[in-house]
């Protein structure tokens, strides 16, 4: 019989893997397989920009990543968004003074979006962590 740790790990949805769920975002090895994963939002065409950009949103909340509201009014553009790892930091430093926080939520990496119509009406859209 299986245990239930060997059972999880069969049914992996491919996410995570040895670096701790690609979470660490100070990791140049794990935005270079965040982007692979995200970029692969540009490999189809939408009808409608925003579910490309739910499907993002989806998958990176996979990781504890989220990002904030992404308005595309143009037919055609870039947007740049910050990313904000879910849960963030919060709680006390060596060197934080006794009546005060440490509360960190950005990343300081931000989710850049190439977004653009077709000439049949459908949406591309590129998706890039940097």
């Amino acid at each position: 019989m299986k245990s239930f740790l060997e059972h999880i790990n069969e049914h992996n949805m491919g996410i995570a893997d040895e670096d701790w769920l690609l979470m660490d975002l100070n990791d140049e090895n794990h935005i270079k397989k965040l982007n692979a994963y995200v970029g692969s939002i540009g490999m189809r065409e939408y009808l409608v920009a925003d579910k490309a950009i739910d499907e993002l949103r989806e998958k990176l909340s996979r990781m504890g990543i989220q990002f904030g509201d992404v308005t595309m009014t143009e037919d055609s553009g870039t947007i740049s968004v910050p990313l904000v790892k879910h849960g963030g930091k919060f709680g006390k430093d060596l060197d934080t003074p006794a009546d005060e926080f440490v509360n960190e939520q950005e990343s300081g990496r931000s989710l850049v979006l190439t977004y653009e119509k077709t000439s049949n009406n459908t949406c591309k859209v590129f998706a890039k962590i940097t």
